[in-house]
């Protein structure tokens, strides 16, 4: 235990003088060897591992020299076209999660179940484990697990000690983060990954425990590397984000809904006159409710309808979503938005299928200039269809978003070559996302030294790149997810609009690196729920300090470790048994600050 806590502080002041420090330049550092293959640090190689660093969750063992032999650009073009590879390993561990499987009216079906079960457990005094893992399996769903993994079969599953619907949500965050340690359209999963965060939905919201997977999997994942316009209209269409965002509460002043004005005709009610000022008519009668019971249920839902016009998702489509904070849009713009997204809404979900629709009733008619630009009255939906598409064209919106873009593939404070070279491919190509990005990794800032290793890697990208490093792989439980968690990062989780951080800052500081060398020593030690880890395909126990050190270092960082951290983890494993030195020099080789970069 000693030699341990000893190990990792030797680490912990190492990775805290190099993490908030310069960025590591792999042309210049010295490396570390391998007995896996010729190690020299050629040109192909390390532009091989850049590249799998960032358009990808980090190399698998042999996947440098694989991309390299491959040709980097040619495996580029690959990630740009994932519909063209196959990824069947994938397929077969998503297979097994109900969740992926379930509507949102199927899951909304769930919610309310459990919340029903909570009260009714409330009442009676039932704990709450009488519920857990009572979570219907779909028709087809496998029950075995991944080829050669069915040895992990007796691991506790933590998830299945909870309720349904805590089940299925911590289903969908294993679903994210198998994919991406295990997918071959590793690009695509980055890409995800950074939409989810661009246009972010707080998962813990109402509604929205029951219409995010929905969300991600039908307006952020087709979209992901198609059109920017697609997209943005993807995101502003669904009731996950029409939710969160409240527009499902934004209606024009005065505007009443069908139901409610069929009632009114039905008193004999002039239309529009306000609700609290109704008398009743004991005369009048509706579909044989008597006039107390009309009264009543008109009070119900006049209480229940939005009064107003609500700007939380107009300013967040110009702030965040588009234009960027400095867009030139003022507070007028923002109303003017909102007042075009007037009847955006959504289906209620007791209707049994929560999907979008457009409340004409609920929409303001008048016309409405943003930006300059003049949106004629009385255009209905269309309206709002036609300010998303031309937001989508601006000039602000391909800067702000290729910044954004630029800053995840290149560096925290973006260049300005990189911004220019994405915004020219943006307006050739009318927002093609796979055109840009090719214009950004095209791009000489993309590839100069010191843009690469100067990315600290967030909770998700560590825990994901650490598994990969090993060769590990997800078991048969829904633990993986918790590693990302635990580190500050439960996934679909960011409260705020802007989503998680993605700079170095948010993410370095003594406590979390501490917490990351935890996790890369539950990992290496094969101790990590949710990991499936076997070394001895990579690493024979026996050998000396400093060759184990140095083929460690080769293993996980494929030749940009440094002498330096080397000779640390030589020593510290110097006096260890032979298994636990093994176990030992790979955690170590994880909690590098070189593996904490990207």
């Amino acid at each position: 235990m000693q030699a341990t806590l000893r190990s990792f502080l030797a680490l912990a002041s190492l990775v805290l003088g190099s993490a908030v420090g310069p960025a590591l330049n792999p042309g210049q550092a010295p490396k570390a060897g391998s007995r896996n293959g010729d190690q020299a640090d050629t040109t192909e190689r390390a532009r091989a591992r850049h590249v799998l660093n960032r358009l990808a969750f980090g190399p698998r063992p042999g996947e440098v020299e694989r991309v390299a032999a491959m040709g980097v650009d040619r495996y580029i073009e690959q990630q740009l076209h994932p519909e063209r590879i196959e990824d069947r390993a994938t397929a077969r561990y998503l297979a097994r999660l109900e969740v992926l499987r379930l509507s949102p009216a199927e899951l909304a079906e769930v919610y309310v179940a459990e919340l029903q079960a909570r009260l009714a457990r409330q009442a009676s005094g039932t704990p709450d484990s009488a519920l857990a893992g009572r979570v219907r399996r779909p028709a087809g769903a496998a029950d075995s697990l991944p080829a050669g993994r069915e040895q992990l079969a007796g691991r506790r599953d933590p998830g299945a000690e909870l309720p349904p619907g805590r089940r299925l949500a911590a289903e969908f965050q294993q679903a994210a983060v198998v994919r991406a340690v295990v997918s071959e359209r590793q690009l695509l999963e980055v890409m995800v990954d950074f939409w989810t965060n661009h246009f972010n939905v707080f998962w813990a919201k109402g509604a929205d425990r029951f219409l995010l997977p929905d969300y991600i999997e039908h307006a952020i994942r087709p979209n992901a590397l198609g059109r920017f316009e697609d997209l943005l209209i993807a995101t502003a269409r669904s009731p996950a984000m029409l939710f969160y965002l409240d527009n499902v509460q934004s209606v024009a002043p005065g505007s009443r809904p069908p139901a409610l004005a069929r009632l009114e005709r039905a008193r004999g009610v002039r239309p529009g006159r306000p609700v609290a000022n109704l008398q009743p008519n004991p005369g009048g009668l509706a579909r044989g409710l008597a006039a107390a019971q009309m009264d009543s249920l008109r009070q119900r839902i006049a209480q229940r309808l939005p009064r107003g016009i609500n700007e939380n998702y107009a300013r967040e489509l110009l702030e965040l979503h588009t234009l960027g904070v400095d867009g030139g849009y003022t507070q007028e713009d923002v109303i003017a938005v909102a007042r075009i997204l007037t009847g955006w809404s959504m289906s209620p979900p007791r209707q049994g299928n929560p999907r979008f629709v457009f409340n004409d009733w609920a929409h303001d008619r008048g016309e409405k200039v943003v930006l300059g630009r003049t949106f004629p009255a009385g255009r209905g939906e269309e309206e709002g269809l036609e300010l998303l598409r031309w937001l989508a064209r601006q000039p602000a919106t391909m800067r702000h978003v290729t910044a954004k873009l630029c800053a995840r593939f290149v560096a925290d404070d973006p260049p300005a070559g990189c911004i220019d070279a994405g915004v020219h491919a943006w307006e050739r190509s009318r927002g093609d996302l796979r055109e840009v990005l090719r214009a950004i990794f095209r791009s000489p800032d993309f590839w100069a030294p010191e843009h690469r290793n100067n990315k600290v890697k967030t909770p998700l990208e560590f825990v994901a790149s650490a598994v990969r490093a090993v060769g590990g792989a997800p078991d048969s439980t829904l633990a993986l997810a918790q590693l990302v968690a635990r580190l500050g990062q439960p996934l679909y989780l960011a409260q705020p609009p802007t989503g998680y951080p993605e700079t170095q800052e948010s993410w370095v500081n003594a406590g979390a690196l501490m917490e990351r060398l935890n996790v890369a020593m539950g990992i290496a030690a094969g101790r990590a729920r949710g990991v499936a880890v076997n070394l001895d395909d990579y690493l024979p126990i026996g050998l000396g300090a400093a060759e184990l050190a140095e083929r460690a270092g080769g293993l996980v960082l494929n030749g940009a470790a440094s002498a330096r951290t080397v000779e640390v983890i030589a020593r510290q494993i110097a006096d260890l048994p032979p298994e636990q030195a093994r176990t030992m020099a790979v955690a170590l080789a994880l909690g590098s600050p070189e593996f904490q970069r990207q």
